[in-house]
């Protein structure tokens, strides 16, 4: 099975990578990342200056990862003169390296940074919606460098078209898709507190919850702007998300929350059960999912489900999120027509598949 994708002169070996975080913040972690396989290995964002970062900072979900650490907490010296070449002695795959995060600070950035990377991934977390502003980073970094420049983009961001034209109009090749969720809070009911905040209160979510939202941005991009490269992240936890991403437009893929859910294997694990995913549903190669235009019909007019009897475990989940009452069980699931709205809830939520739409 053919893994590989292509994109800006970056030549992976599957599509998988690690999303900047606390994962890939000095040498010992890209070397993790490297021997897992990914196909090609991100830095945590470097910035000029240290972060203060509350602890604890990392909380963790069945679905979801609130996160108030903020960039490396290592200085930039050290990633010029200690992390990056070290880690360039042993590199075999390309590295895209994280910055962040005003104009001034890549004037500061790239030029010792550019030795290093074969692309660079710019966060604008921090940085606001003005997309001037953002422009004007863009093209700071492109008159440093020839090396391809990636903007990722926050949710917050009021249009992702809009963003899109913008970089692209400075100089910049593609997208990632998207950072995490924010501002989010957790609180501890028994403690009357916020916990795991930074000190006006809010962390970032990331992981499955978001992947939803995270296609959707990939796909408008993609879109909007065909010839920007979509580096999509936010929600992989396998291989049928990594598909997912590259049906909606993205040429990569990066996970980190799942990562932190599930454990670091899931690397090797995605990318071991990547061919039998691809082969499951179809496809002979990365490069074939990718050219795939989706269908995306709408139809105004629904069906009654229809239920498989032998399937029906009589759990009656159906009956009970069923929002228009339709649903009964007099000794086998019933649906009547004349309140059943064809919403499609009691088939998604089936847990055996009993229940069809034809």
């Amino acid at each position: 099975m053919n893994l590989k994708t292509t994109f800006n002169g970056l030549i992976l070996e599957n599509p998988l990578m690690p999303a900047s975080g606390p994962l890939v913040g000095d040498y010992q972690k890209l070397k993790f990342m490297q021997d897992a396989g990914c196909g090609a290995v991100v830095t945590k964002t470097i910035s000029t200056k240290l972060p203060v970062i509350p602890k604890p900072c990392i909380y963790g979900d069945k679905e979801y990862i609130m996160n108030s650490e903020l960039w490396s907490e290592l200085p930039l010296e050290q990633w010029v003169h200690q992390i990056l070449p070290d880690f360039m002695k042993i590199k075999n795959r390309p590295l895209i390296v994280s910055v962040g995060y005003s104009e001034s600070d890549m004037e500061i950035l790239i030029p010792l940074l550019d030795q290093f990377a074969d692309a660079f991934e710019v966060s604008t977390h921090y940085v606001g919606t003005n997309l001037s502003v953002i422009e004007g980073i863009v093209k700071m970094i492109r008159s440093h460098t020839t090396k391809p420049i990636f903007m990722k983009i926050s949710p917050h961001i009021p249009s992702p078209e809009l963003f899109a034209k913008a970089i692209k109009n400075a100089g910049a090749n593609g997208i990632v898709a998207i950072n995490s969720l924010g501002p989010t809070m957790k609180i501890n009911i028994e403690k009357r507190k916020i916990e795991y905040g930074n000190d006006s209160g809010f962390v970032w979510t990331s992981g499955p919850v978001i992947k939803n939202l995270a296609l959707a941005t990939v796909y408008k991009i993609k879109q909007a702007e065909p010839t920007l490269t979509i580096i999509g992240t936010g929600g992989v936890k396998s291989a049928d998300d990594v598909i997912e991403f590259l049906l909606a437009g993205a040429s990569g893929v990066q996970m980190l929350s799942g990562a932190l859910l599930k454990g670091k294997q899931l690397y090797h694990k995605i990318i071991e059960d990547l061919p039998k995913a691809l082969e499951k549903y179809g496809f002979s190669s990365v490069e074939e999912v990718q050219k795939i235009v989706l269908d995306k019909t709408c139809e105004y007019t629904g069906t009654v489900p229809s239920l498989i009897k032998e399937k029906c475990i009589q759990c009656l989940i159906c009956k009970d999120v069923c929002p228009y009452f339709a649903i009964e069980f007099p000794g086998i699931i019933t649906i009547d027509p004349n309140q059943c709205f064809r919403c499609g809830l009691c088939v998604s939520k089936c847990p055996t598949k009993a229940l069809v739409v034809e």
